[in-house]
């Protein structure tokens, strides 16, 4: 059989298909997917951008409003994706149960950097994952789901991050994909991303070693967290495996480490007494980073003011003045964002501190 035959073969085929679903989608309510496209540095707005519902003929162009119609879709989980050449493809899952408006959609160019040395250096969608909850309620799911509590075995607790199940958004390192509209939650001990969709209990598992950042809206508090793939940073020049929580960006951000470990038990057994129980026990050490180098935040006094160079002095008078605890976790939070804050250019990323 020749190529050219087996194409018109495909074709029909094809054709068929489409027919057939054209049929049943007619059974079904047809809705309306819009949306506008700028772009994310200069505010433009993206003319010329394909926009499509992955794995059906869905699609549609960006006009010179960067707006765009997708029409008669039916009652369906989608997977939408926009690409344009020089940006960075865009990813969101969502499921169309009425008319659905994304609002704007951001765009950024491909390999974008920020100008100043942080630890966020390249884009992370806080912007769009901040509009999925306050501008863009068709994607709140409203089912808050918290982890599966591990069997009372011989080892007690889990090694996730965080248990409960968080809206994300996360920037693969191939292509800058960006992908958004799912559910996550961080296994430490695998260094494996577990993703669902809303409304469903299908899980996949997304490797850690694929992506380059992610930020999560913690549905607890309802504020952004944001974690960067350690393989960006060095321990006294070695790559690091795993993710560091960026909670304070700027000159000199301050980050955080979560490991899992295991606390053996130590029942005895003629003194009934004691955990009869392994125990995941997860413990949190606080870095700041130094030209790509993460260094663990000193215990000395002295050690520690030196992290802030010629604005040492300025930073214990702040400290004596506000009666801040240098050895605290939250008192690092308050002084590295004080510090960050004479630069220009610095913004908050959360207004507070946040445990796991």
């Amino acid at each position: 059989m020749t190529y050219s035959r087996l194409k018109i073969i495909y074709f029909f085929l094809a054709l068929s298909f489409s027919f057939t679903h054209s049929a049943h989608s007619q059974e079904q309510a047809q809705f309306n997917i819009t949306g506008v496209l700028k772009d994310g540095l200069s505010g433009q707005l993206i003319a010329g951008a394909i926009v499509t519902l992955r794995e059906t003929a869905f699609s549609a162009v960006t006009g010179e409003d960067g707006s765009f119609s997708i029409n008669n879709v039916y009652n369906d989980r989608f997977v939408l994706n926009i690409n344009l050449s020089g940006y960075q493809s865009y990813q969101v899952q969502f499921n169309v149960k009425d008319d659905l408006d994304l609002g704007t959609v951001k765009l950024f160019p491909m390999g974008y950097e920020n100008p100043e040395d942080m630890a966020l250096q390249r884009t992370i969608r806080a912007t769009n994952i901040a509009e999925l909850f306050s501008k863009r309620p068709n994607f709140i799911g409203g089912n808050q789901v918290f982890g599966i509590p591990p069997e009372p075995k011989r080892l007690i607790g889990n090694y996730y991050l965080d248990p409960k199940w968080n809206k994300a958004s996360i920037l693969l390192y191939r292509e800058n994909e960006i992908m958004e509209g799912y559910f996550v939650r961080y296994n430490i001990a695998s260094n494996n991303f577990e993703l669902r969709g809303e409304d469903s209990e299908q899980v996949t598992v997304l490797p850690g070693l694929r992506v380059q950042n992610i930020v999560w809206v913690d549905s607890e508090f309802n504020v952004p967290r944001y974690f960067v793939n350690g393989m960006d940073f060095k321990d006294e020049g070695v790559p690091i495996s795993g993710f560091f929580e960026v909670l304070v960006d700027g000159k000199i951000p301050l980050v955080r480490r979560t490991l899992a470990l295991i606390k053996a038990s130590n029942y005895n057994t003629a003194l009934m007494v004691g955990e009869r129980n392994d125990q995941i026990v997860k413990r949190n050490t606080y870095y700041y980073l130094l030209e790509g180098e993460v260094i663990a935040i000193p215990k000395q006094k002295k050690k520690f003011y030196k992290i802030f160079g010629e604005n040492a002095e300025e930073i214990e008078s702040f400290v004596k003045e506000n009666a801040v605890n240098i050895k605290q976790p939250s008192g690092y939070f308050t002084i590295f964002t004080h510090y960050n804050s004479n630069y220009e250019g610095f913004e908050a990323l959360v207004p507070k501190l946040v445990d796991n």
